[in-house]
């Protein structure tokens, strides 16, 4: 494994002065598979004043020095004294999280633990994480430090809880959001007693909040095996939303669809485009189904406004979850209008671009792609349909056409100019401006736009 040099040079610098330095966790887990790390974290058996000691030359930041963690700012050498401490601007810094071996308390609270001590044995502090996997230390040569067979598992695709795995869950519950992002994201298999424990323990997620629940969601969403991971975990993901409950084995009842409601989710995510806003959105779409189905005389199940039911339980969720504002008004809308028809003609389409934007109506287009994937064969036939869409958008985009107010060739100002009041009326002259243009009753040139806009006032 190439060590980056400024890692390297830590874990020398900790050897040099007596103590044992590894790095540990994901970036051996990611290095072991082949991966290049993200980031580094730093384990010694130095105490975090020792560590402060060694690292004296450089600048040093109590991070959570509490816990046993300081953050080193290394730098290619150490600043010059000459200069007052102050680097030389072509010197970059690599700020380095080095923490002591530890063991934690008991956790009081299900997040974190009550206490900290501090230890001189690797095998202690490994003891405590949450996955094999993630429980291996590496040293500056290369060796690798494994004392739960997380080489065995890695090799096999396995997640396993380091030791018993209730009581890892008990500890911190949000280690069950991260093992079914970890089996999401690698494709790997979560070990039978770990599975146990996640269904068994699966209502301490409530004691999480609602911001690192959002975040480890969000990774779920993004992993290439997250099909699988929703279908086989629908229970566990409906603690943090309740809402997804009652899609679970929700018969349809109709030709167009072969999977009940909450399969048919898990595959319109997995046929997504890998963005959070898109994902989010697919995993959203049809929550509104439950409340609004029924079946008809003849058998056949309906859902009629299961749209904006959809909107309004999905609001209550995004808040909940403390989606940002921009992010949560895209999911909402494409939500809204992800099952509205829409004619393949320009005009429809120019009215479409101008009310959801550009990005708004091609994020549109690939949540219904991803709805209609995840339908009967039957449904497939649609898919021409969103190529014809997507078809014109693009020729009307690529030919600079008229669909919003701001391509309109005239303005506010323009209006003004003719004898027009600032406020509401210029509002509606623009807008029957565009119609008209969008109609191909007038061309977008400013001179026949302001003889139109007179006519309509007179």
């Amino acid at each position: 494994m190439k060590l980056p040099e400024s890692i390297k040079k830590a874990l020398y610098m900790i050897e040099d002065a007596g103590y044992q330095g590894y790095i540990v966790g994901g970036c051996v887990r990611d290095a072991l598979r082949g991966l290049e790390p993200h980031d580094y974290d730093i384990t010694t058996s130095a105490l975090p004043g020792e560590v402060k000691e060694i690292f004296k030359e450089y600048k040093v930041i109590e991070t959570g020095i509490k816990h046993g963690t300081v953050t080193v700012l290394m730098k290619e050498k150490p600043a010059d004294e000459a200069t007052n401490g102050a680097a030389g601007s072509d010197v970059e810094t690599y700020p380095l999280e080095i923490t002591t071996f530890r063991v934690e308390g008991e956790y009081l609270d299900g997040r974190r633990p009550s206490s900290v001590s501090f230890t001189r044995d690797l095998r202690e502090d490994v003891a405590r994480r949450d996955f094999t996997i993630n429980a291996m230390a590496m040293d500056v040569r290369g060796e690798t430090y494994d004392f739960f067979s997380g080489k065995e598992d890695l090799k096999a695709g396995i997640i396993r809880a380091v030791g018993n795995p209730k009581d890892r869950f008990e500890e911190d519950a949000l280690r069950i959001m991260r093992a079914l992002r970890f089996a999401s994201v690698t494709g790997f298999e979560i070990e039978q007693q770990t599975k146990d424990a996640i269904f068994e323990c699966k209502e301490l997620l409530l004691r999480i909040s609602s911001e690192r629940i959002r975040e480890e969601l969000v990774k779920l969403l993004l992993g290439k095996d997250v099909r699988h991971v929703l279908i086989e975990y629908w229970d566990v993901l409906s603690v943090i939303i309740p809402e997804l409950a009652p899609m679970k084995g929700l018969d349809q009842k109709t030709h167009w669809h072969i999977y009940p409601v909450h399969e048919h989710t898990a595959v319109a995510v997995e046929n997504a485009p890998n963005d959070t806003v898109l994902r989010v959105a697919a995993l959203l779409h049809d929550v509104g189904k439950p409340k609004c189905f029924f079946v008809d005389e003849k058998g056949v199940g309906h859902s009629y406004g299961h749209a904006q039911a959809g909107v309004d339980l999905s609001r209550g969720i995004l808040t909940r979850l403390k989606f940002d504002n921009e992010s949560k008004q895209r999911i909402l809308n494409l939500i809204k209008y992800h099952d509205a028809q829409l004619q393949p003609v320009p005009k429809n389409v120019k009215r479409a671009l101008g009310k959801h934007g550009e990005v708004g109506f091609f994020d549109l287009l690939k949540l219904k792609r991803a709805d209609n994937l995840a339908q009967s064969e039957e449904a497939f036939a649609r898919l021409e349909y969103l190529d014809q869409l997507k078809r014109i958008a693009e020729e009307i985009i690529d030919e600079a056409q008229c669909f919003s107010g701001r391509d309109l060739a005239i303005n506010g100002k323009d209006l003004i100019e003719i004898g027009m009041k600032p406020g509401k009326e210029i509002g509606e002259m623009l807008a029957a401006l565009l119609e008209a243009v969008i109609e191909e009753i007038i061309p977008n040139d400013r001179a026949e736009l302001l003889e139109f806009a007179q006519k309509i006032k007179k």
